[in-house]
C-alpha cells in the first residue's frame, strides 16, 4: 500500500499523483500526448472535449477540426511519439503501452520495421529512458483481412513488439474474420487485446475471448450487463484495460460516480486504468484517478490497488 498516493488522492494533491508510478496500459499514442508540448512545437493548440457528446459524428467533427492532416507525415508522426513521452514522464507513467498501426509502417515509416521501432525506441530513450515502452501492434477493423496480413507480415518476428490490438466500429466485420492474425500473432509470443464492450453488449465480450483467444479487453465496460460475462472474466483472468473519461465523454455511462469499473474490481475483474485519447478528452491516467477517487466511484486504497496492478506484467515470451 502507498500511503503518499492514498493521502494524494484524498488532499486532491494531483502534483504529488503524478510522482507515484502507473501504469497506461490503454493509449492510443496519436492523441495520448501533450497538447502543451504539441503547441510550444507547432504553435498550435488543441482544446479537449468538456461535455458528453450526442453521437460519433460529433467525435468525427471535432477529429477533423482539430488533427485532420495536420501530423499526417513522417516528421508529425515523430512529434506525436515525441509528445506522448513528455506527457508520459510528466503523469508519472513507468509502463506505457503504445504503437502505431500497420498502415502507418508504409504511410509514415517507408515500410521499414526497423524505421518504425527506432522512432518509439528513440523517443522512449531520449525523453523517457526510466518508462517501460510496450510496443503494441494496431489493427482497424474497418480493414480487410487480407490488406491487414499483407502489412503485418513486416511486423511478425520481431521481438520488440509485446502485443497486438484491434480497434475501430466493433460492428465493422465479424470477430471471427480475425482469427488467422491472432493465430499467428499468438505464435509470435505476443499478448492479445482487443477493443470490445465499449460499444458491444456483454456477450460480444465473451465471444470475442472465445474466438480470438484473448488475454486482456480494452474497455469491456458492457460486462456489467450480465453477471455470467464478469464472473467469465474472473474465471479465465481477463484484465479489462479500462478508460472512465472517455467512456463518460463518449456516453458510454452516465456518469463517472457510477462507472461500472467499481463493480467490475469489487467482483474481481482485472482491471486497469489508461487514459485513451488525452487530447480529446484530458485523460490523463493521475486525472482519471483523482476523478474516480473524488467522485466516490472508488475508495483510494481501491484505486492504490488497481494503480499497482496495472505495473505487472502480462508478458507471455
Amino acid at each position: 500500500m502507498n500511503h503518499d498516493f492514498i493521502e494524494a488522492l484524498e488532499k486532491g494533491d494531483l502534483e504529488t499523483i503524478r510522482k507515484i508510478p502507473k501504469a497506461d496500459l490503454h493509449n492510443h499514442f496519436v492523441l495520448g500526448g501533450s497538447r502543451e508540448f504539441i503547441k510550444d512545437k507547432t504553435g498550435y493548440e488543441i482544446y479537449p472535449i468538456t461535455s458528453p457528446l450526442n453521437s460519433m459524428r460529433e467525435m468525427d467533427a471535432w477529429s477533423s477540426n482539430y488533427i485532420g492532416n495536420r501530423f499526417n507525415t513522417p516528421e508529425g508522426r515523430r512529434l506525436l511519439i515525441e509528445a506522448t513521452f513528455v506527457q508520459a514522464k510528466l503523469d508519472g507513467v513507468k509502463v506505457l503501452e503504445i504503437g502505431e498501426d500497420v498502415w502507418g509502417l508504409g504511410e509514415f515509416f517507408q515500410n521499414d520495421i526497423k524505421e518504425l521501432i527506432n522512432a518509439f525506441q528513440e523517443a522512449n530513450n531520449r525523453v523517457a529512458p526510466e518508462i517501460e515502452l510496450r510496443l503494441q501492434i494496431g489493427l482497424s477493423r474497418h480493414c480487410s483481412i487480407d490488406y491487414l496480413m499483407e502489412c503485418l507480415s513486416h511486423f511478425w518476428g520481431h521481438k520488440e513488439f509485446y502485443s497486438i490490438d484491434l480497434y475501430g466500429d466493433e460492428l465493422a466485420q465479424p470477430i471471427e474474420n480475425f482469427v488467422p492474425i491472432y493465430e499467428k500473432a499468438a505464435e509470435n509470443g505476443l499478448v492479445l487485446k482487443a477493443h470490445v464492450g465499449e460499444w458491444g453488449n456483454a456477450q460480444d465480450i465473451i465471444t470475442a475471448i472465445e474466438v480470438l483467444h484473448l488475454d486482456e479487453i480494452q474497455h469491456g465496460i458492457a460486462a456489467i450487463q450480465d453477471r455470467k460475462a464478469i464472473d467469465y472474466l474472473v474465471e479465465n483472468n481477463i484484465r479489462l484495460n479500462i478508460t472512465p473519461s472517455s467512456n463518460f465523454l463518449l456516453g458510454r455511462v452516465k456518469d463517472l460516480k457510477t462507472h461500472p469499473i467499481a463493480t467490475l474490481y469489487r467482483s474481481g475483474v482485472d482491471v486497469t486504468i489508461g487514459s485513451d485519447d488525452i487530447l480529446i478528452f484530458d485523460s490523463d491516467v493521475s486525472k482519471e484517478y483523482l476523478r474516480l477517487y473524488q467522485c466516490g466511484c472508488l475508495t483510494a486504497v481501491e484505486l492504490d490497488d488497481i494503480r499497482k496492478n496495472g505495473l505487472r506484467t502480462t508478458w507471455k515470451n
